[in-house]
């Protein structure tokens, strides 16, 4: 991406170096990262074990409300967990992702520093807590006597990266966007509270009709969550056909956030 988005720049007086390193680019995002993290966390008790707890009593609320409705699933609680942790990340990296340009803006007018390292690094905290779930998800199966393989886990892993990958396009994109049109931080809340209804999140999308599926699967975070179910719950692997749809789902969404972000992202400063 760094390749891609070098040559943009903020302003005159304010572009990267062309001869910038690897290891400055990396120091710049570590800086940018741990700085985030303090900040979200200082001052708080249990620091980053309330990114953890967000997820987990959505969960305690809802498998206590439709465990009941859903008996018959035999591994709810599970997809249920599975399907909230990745949808956490979705949402939290892309509100974040959408404001990261307009909340470090003293960045962009003090500082010679690339406005993408902005977007990406402002998906840390949420990508950590992915992480952390998913390590400890896997401990637990393995502790349940349910070890997914390691075929399984590497495909995870893979439907991870096209998360990732999509966020890190919608974040790009609407981070200049939402500096021209501040209305689109409201508009994305209205987003995301009808999507998480719209994602198989709390109910198994077997439950509804199969003609209304491939539209379900239109919205970015379905895919994700059905394939990741698949491959660590029921330990069954997608179709073939099915990988190349998801592969290129994230490389249209991520080629279009870069797009969108080099045309706009020259005159970021100006609407600040």
């Amino acid at each position: 991406m760094s390749s891609v988005l070098e040559g943009t720049r903020l302003r005159e007086g304010t572009g990267v170096p062309s001869k910038s390193s690897g290891r400055s680019w990396l120091g710049l995002v570590w800086t940018l990262v741990r700085t985030d993290f303090k900040a979200r966390y200082h001052g708080t008790l249990s620091g980053f074990v309330w990114a953890l707890l967000k997820p987990l009593s959505m969960f305690v609320v809802l498998v206590t409300v439709f465990a009941l409705v859903f008996a018959a699933e035999e591994n709810y609680r599970l997809n249920l967990i599975v399907g909230l942790f990745i949808w956490d990340f979705f949402a939290e990296g892309t509100r974040t992702g959408l404001t990261s340009l307009h909340a470090r803006a003293y960045l962009l007018t003090r500082a010679r520093c690339p406005s993408w390292v902005l977007v990406v690094s402002s998906m840390s905290n949420p990508l950590l807590t992915l992480g952390v779930f998913s390590v400890a998800m896997t401990v637990f199966l393995s502790l349940a006597g349910r070890p997914p393989s390691a075929a399984n886990l590497g495909l995870f892993v893979f439907y991870l990266l096209h998360l990732v990958a999509i966020v890190a396009g919608l974040a790009l994109a609407t981070s200049v966007l939402f500096l021209r049109y501040r209305d689109l931080n409201q508009v994305w809340d209205v987003a995301m509270q009808a999507g998480f209804f719209v994602a198989p999140i709390i109910y198994p999308i077997g439950v509804l009709p199969e003609r209304v599926h491939f539209f379900l699967y239109l919205w970015f975070p379905t895919p994700i969550i059905e394939f990741a179910r698949a491959v660590i719950v029921a330990r069954t692997v997608p179709t073939p056909t099915a990988h190349v749809y998801l592969f290129l789902e994230a490389v249209i969404v991520l080629a279009g956030g870069i797009a969108v972000y080099r045309a706009l992202a020259p005159r970021a400063a100006e609407y600040l």
